[in-house]
């Protein structure tokens, strides 16, 4: 499984035609105490670089985006209960939604891990 961020925090995983998403540890620990996130609808069809959800913590409400285009086809029912697995486990039990590959040219210009590494230590 090949997985991606964005210079936004955000993280994604591809597996086959089907992608998770998610914000990284990074995101997390900024935002400080997650307590809501709003989940785009399964069926909506997502734009890179487009706004996807809506997570909201004791300090701010932040935007996440998509960082490629599709269609949501499943989101994570597990933060509406439990919004803290953000904070837990952003990069595992958090995951936000996931959507199928509209385009994998849409992936160039994401970070792998190191890189994504890199731009965190220069902020």
């Amino acid at each position: 499984m090949a997985r991606y961020f964005t210079d936004e925090h955000e993280w994604i995983d591809l597996e086959g035609e089907l992608a998770t998403v998610g914000i990284t540890d990074y995101a997390q620990e900024q935002l400080g105490d997650i307590v809501f996130v709003e989940l785009p609808d399964v069926g909506t069809v997502l734009d890179k670089g487009g706004d996807a959800a809506v997570v909201e913590s004791v300090k701010a409400a932040s935007d996440v985006y998509a960082p490629i285009g599709g269609e949501v086809m499943e989101t994570n029912d597990a933060l509406e209960e439990d919004p803290a697995l953000v904070n837990s486990s952003p990069e595992e039990d958090g995951w936000f939604f996931k959507l199928t590959v509209a385009d994998r040219d849409e992936l160039e210009g994401l970070m792998d891990a190191k890189a994504y590494k890199s731009f965190c230590d220069s902020l």
